[in-house]
C-alpha cells in the first residue's frame, strides 16, 4: 500500500521528519494544488492527516519526470511564474513546498553534509513524479530554502533552474508597504541568512542591529544575489539563468518563451498566448481579484510615494555597500 501511495501523484509529499528517515504523504489532487497558494499546512486541507512511507521507497516508487527550479529573492511575481507552469499535458509548477523548508531547517540544525546530499537527492526524486503523461515539473521553493539551491542543482544535474528577481527599490517598495509583518519578516530572512553563513557583506556583529528595518532587507536581498553570482558562476549560465521580474511583466510572453527553451519545455505558441493573455497573468496570485500589469505598476508607484525618502536612502547606502563587497545589481546569466 505504502508504495502505492508514493507512485501516485494525488498523495504529495508533504513533509520529511529525519529522526525517523520518513516522507509524511497527504491527499492533495491536481485541483488542490492550483487553489493553494503554498504547499504549506495552512492551505493544505489533508494536512491533519499524513500517511508515513521510508524516504528511500518514496524515493523509488513511480516514475520520474524533469525537474527544474524556481529559485527567487521573494516578492518579485515568483508564485505568479510557478502558477504559469500548472499546464496540464505539458508541465506542473509546485509552490513553496514544505518539504524542502523541512530539509533546508534540518540543515541548520546540523545534518551531516553527506546525509543531507543523499535525503535532498531522494526528495527531489519524489517531487519529481509527474502529475500527467509526458509533463514536466517545476519546483518554485520558498526563497528561504536559497541557501540549499546549490545543493539541489548538484544531486540533480539533469535540472536547469532560474533566479527571479525585484530590483532593490522595488524589493524595499513591497516591504514597505507590508508595514510591521514584512518589516519582521526581512528581519527573520536576515537572522536565517547569518546562521547559514550567506552574509559576507563587510558589516560587523552589532552593524546588523543598527540597521533599520529597510536596511535589513536591502542586506537580505544582497546576500541572495551575492548567492546567486557564486551560483551562476560554478554551474554556468546554461544551467543557471537569472531574470528580472520587471521585464517577465513587461514582456511575458518573450520571459516565458525564453524559460520554456530553457527548460526544455515545449508549448506551442497558441497555448503561449493564451496564458500570457489569461488569469495567471492578470490576476493576483494570492487572492484572484483582477491584477494585471498595469494593476501591478500602480501598485508600486504608489507604495514608491509613500516612502519615497526611505527607499531612497536605504538604495544609496545599499548601492555602496554592494560596491564595497563586490555584488553587482544586475546579475550575470540573465535570461532575457
Amino acid at each position: 500500500m505504502n508504495d502505492n501511495i508514493a507512485a501516485d501523484p494525488n498523495w504529495w509529499p508533504h513533509r520529511f521528519d529525519p529522526t525517523k528517515g520518513h516522507v509524511h504523504f497527504i491527499r492533495a489532487t491536481r485541483d488542490e494544488h492550483r487553489s493553494a497558494v503554498f504547499l504549506t499546512d495552512e492551505y493544505l486541507k489533508g494536512a491533519a492527516a499524513p500517511r508515513a512511507v521510508g524516504l528511500q521507497m518514496a524515493a523509488g516508487a513511480g516514475p520520474r519526470a524533469p525537474l527544474h527550479f524556481i529559485f527567487h529573492s521573494a516578492y518579485c511575481c515568483s508564485t505568479l511564474l510557478a502558477r504559469a507552469f500548472d499546464q496540464p499535458g505539458i508541465s506542473m509548477g509546485l509552490k513553496e513546498p514544505q518539504i524542502l523548508n523541512d530539509i533546508s531547517g534540518w540543515r541548520t540544525r546540523g545534518a551531516q553534509p553527506q546525509e543531507l546530499a543523499n535525503v535532498t537527492a531522494a526528495v527531489l526524486a519524489t517531487l519529481s513524479r509527474p502529475f500527467g503523461e509526458g509533463e514536466a515539473v517545476v519546483v518554485k521553493p520558498s526563497n528561504l530554502v536559497n541557501g540549499l539551491a546549490g545543493l539541489m542543482l548538484h544531486v540533480n544535474p539533469a535540472s536547469k533552474a532560474v533566479f527571479l528577481y525585484a530590483p532593490l527599490k522595488d524589493f524595499l517598495g513591497s516591504i514597505a508597504r507590508k508595514g510591521m509583518w514584512g518589516r519582521h519578516w526581512v528581519r527573520d530572512l536576515m537572522v536565517k541568512q547569518m546562521r547559514e553563513g550567506l552574509i559576507n557583506l563587510g558589516l560587523q556583529g552589532e552593524d546588523y542591529l543598527r540597521l533599520t528595518d529597510l536596511q535589513a532587507a536591502a542586506v537580505g536581498w544582497l546576500a541572495q544575489h551575492a548567492l546567486f553570482v557564486q551560483l551562476v558562476a560554478k554551474f554556468g549560465a546554461e544551467r543557471l539563468k537569472t531574470l528580472d521580474s520587471t521585464l517577465l511583466m513587461k514582456a511575458p510572453e518573450v520571459a516565458m518563451r525564453q524559460l520554456l527553451d530553457h527548460y526544455g519545455v515545449a508549448m506551442d505558441g497558441e497555448t503561449l498566448t493564451t496564458l500570457v493573455e489569461g488569469p495567471v497573468f492578470t490576476k493576483h496570485s494570492k487572492n484572484d481579484d483582477d491584477f494585471d500589469a498595469e494593476a501591478r505598476e500602480a501598485e508600486r508607484r504608489a507604495g514608491a510615494a509613500l516612502h519615497a525618502d526611505e527607499i531612497e536612502k536605504v538604495s544609496t547606502w545599499a548601492e555602496a555597500v554592494a560596491k564595497n563587497a563586490g555584488v553587482p545589481l544586475t546579475l550575470p546569466g540573465a535570461l532575457c
